[in-house]
């Protein structure tokens, strides 16, 4: 079934295209990342889908037995609304009879109206809805119901506002940055309840493994176009690579066509009449085609490497509480040259007041930190960059410096670095209050990399970056020399980039991990499985001789053997034709599903085959 049509989109801001003349469809079932640039329209785009933003042409249809919800980046809730009360602001008659429970059970005004609400609630199933409200909210993190919106922080408004999105439960889910300001725990929650829901979505995402795990087609909105991808992040890229190299052979192509006919357009400016005018026409399409905008400017991050000396920083036995809440307890650490940790935990365990702390940001209230002589912290905050209106990019970075040092050893203007992180000369002279979120992320990390530090502090890097400057960057810290500290919610960046972890946990020492976050998850499900094991009742075995193989198990044997064979065989068909770029998404669909099937049959086969050959 179609719940949604977008017919011939076309919407700009002044001069600046997002896109033109674009349609695409989202059908029931179907989970779609969008991807593109900072800046390329993802978000604007959304917006119109949701029917919040205004389109210059086209229209969006929607099924009218559809239901639709939405989730901005930065979600608009009553400040003077309770938490329950906002996830509940629905005309939905069974979310006013909870309302109205919630109300008469913290202000009782007789019991008759209660138990009248209460009969009503078991009548229409409201009792089960309720716990579902606060299920998926206490997977969210929010635990206080009563608390009014006003007193939230801005991440704990997107987690109300994703909470309330998924209580509706819509048939059409639109998504900006779900991920954002979650924790890893409710990240992988709410990746097992989107790939599980019976929905259809689409939504903009930064992290790899969330859209990989979740949604089965990418659409990617690239100067004004649109381009559908049917499989994951990898095909993308792969497919993706494939187009812009025919592209760019199909200008080629055209320019040296379009020479041609230029010489025969000024030649013979009598062949202009009635007789030539298919000629004409085609020199006009051949025109559009050689002169076509393929820039793919990707952002370069290059900045010079600052010595080193033998002390990087020390802290010895810090110590921070906020009230009766113990966030640190004499923590003490040596950090080493080159050294890249990741720091995970729950929301609000002390991983931000950590790095405010390191970087002096602020005191702890016992013990101390040490910066060696030669360290020079560059610190990219989580919190979203504040500007000064008025301000152009340029002079933002010129107040900084008005050179900087490549790694090279050469300098370059503040215009030419600007460059380097894709921010064109006309982009370069907008106010900055005009760059949208992605593009305020960016030009915070140059004002961060512009100093040349040589201890990388990077707090939530990947909010908002898109998937191209996020690549990007994660080359960069790989070839770092210095030393790098990383916040961050997206797993694929913390397994490619650290070493081992600082575990956060409220009312525990921190602890010092070795491994990346794959790791550490692994052996979380190792530990919870340990005291089950350890509570089975241990049986002393005797020691017995080697058995010998049946006869009948030698030809089980022989026959997995040949079996495996086949499958590999199969397999490998299967991966081809998921691979080719043929077929619709049905075909796609049905591939991937066998070709699961025939991976889980190898897992089994190879297990008996195991057991067998261990026999004599």
């Amino acid at each position: 079934m179609n719940y949604l049509s977008a017919e011939r989109l076309s919407k700009s801001f002044g001069e600046r295209v997002l896109f033109d003349n674009i349609s695409f469809g989202i059908s029931q079932g179907q989970k779609i990342a969008l991807v593109g640039i900072n800046g390329s329209g993802k978000s604007t785009l959304l917006k119109i889908l949701a029917g919040l933003e205004d389109l210059d042409s086209g229209e969006v249809i929607y099924n009218n037995e559809v239901k639709v919800a939405f989730l901005d980046q930065q979600p608009s809730l009553p400040n003077d609304l309770t938490i329950l009360n906002a996830i509940l602001a629905s005309d939905d008659p069974v979310t006013k009879l909870i309302k109205d429970y919630e109300y008469y059970l913290s202000n009782p005004s007789s019991s008759g109206e209660l138990s009248e609400i209460m009969e009503q609630m078991e009548k229409v199933g409201a009792w089960n809805y309720e716990n579902q409200v606060k299920e998926i909210l206490g997977k969210l993190g929010i635990h206080d119901l009563g608390q009014k919106i006003g007193q939230l922080s801005g991440g704990q408004k997107k987690r109300v506002g994703l909470a309330k999105t998924l209580i509706e439960k819509p048939d059409v889910v639109i998504l900006d940055e779900p991920t954002n300001h979650l924790d890893l725990e409710a990240i992988e929650w709410l990746e097992n309840y989107l790939s599980t829901a019976n929905t259809a979505l689409i939504m903009v995402t930064h992290d790899r493994y969330f859209l990989d795990n979740v949604t089965n087609e990418i659409i990617e909105l690239d100067h004004g176009k649109i381009y559908r991808y049917q499989g994951n992040y990898a095909y993308f890229l792969e497919k993706k690579a494939e187009r812009e190299l025919n592209a760019h052979a199909e200008k080629e192509k055209a320019r040296n066509l379009y020479r041609k006919e230029l010489e025969w357009m000024r030649r013979q400016p009598k062949a202009r009449g009635t007789k030539a005018k298919y000629r004409v026409d085609a020199f006009q399409q051949t025109k559009e085609k050689a002169h076509v905008h393929l820039d793919h400017s990707k952002v370069l991050l290059d900045v010079k490497d600052r010595r080193q000396g033998g002390k990087v920083l020390e802290i010895n036995k810090i110590t921070k509480s906020f009230g009766k809440e113990e966030i640190l307890e004499e923590f003490s650490y040596v950090f080493k040259k080159g050294e890249r940790i990741g720091i995970v935990g729950k929301n609000g365990s002390g991983k931000s007041t950590f790095l405010n702390i390191i970087t002096q940001k602020l005191l702890p209230d016992a013990g101390e930190v040490t910066l060696g002589q030669t360290t020079h912290i560059g610190y990219y905050e989580q919190a979203e960059p504040v500007f000064a209106p008025g301000y152009k990019v340029i002079d933002v970075v010129r107040d900084v410096a008005e050179v900087v040092s490549l790694s090279d050893g050469s300098t370059v203007s503040v215009s030419k670095f600007l460059g380097l992180f894709n921010f064109s000369v006309k982009a370069q002279f907008d106010y900055v209050e005009k760059l949208s979120g992605g593009e305020k992320r960016r030009l915070q990390l140059l004002l961060v990399l512009i100093r040349n530090p040589n201890f990388l502090v990077l707090d939530e890097p990947t909010n908002d970056l898109d998937l191209s400057t996020l690549r990007v960057l994660e080359d960069f810290v790989a070839n770092f020399k210095g030393c790098v500290i990383i916040v961050s919610h997206d797993r694929y960046f913390m397994d490619r980039l650290v070493d081992h972890l600082f575990v956060f946990s409220m009312g525990k020492p921190v602890r010092d991990f070795v491994g990346n976050y794959t790791d550490y998850r692994e052996s979380l499900e190792q530990e919870t499985q340990a005291p089950k094991e350890s509570s089975k009742p241990k049986v002393e075995r005797v020691k017995t001789a080697p058995r010998k193989m049946s006869f009948k198990e030698k030809r089980e044997l022989e026959e997995i053997e040949k079996e495996l064979e086949t499958l590999a065989q199969k397999k490998e068909s299967l991966t081809n034709q998921l691979n080719s770029g043929e077929g619709d998404h049905r075909d796609l669909a049905q591939w991937g599903t066998e070709l699961q099937r025939v991976e889980k049959e190898i897992d089994a086969k190879e297990m008996r085959w195991l057991e067998l050959s261990e026999l004599e």
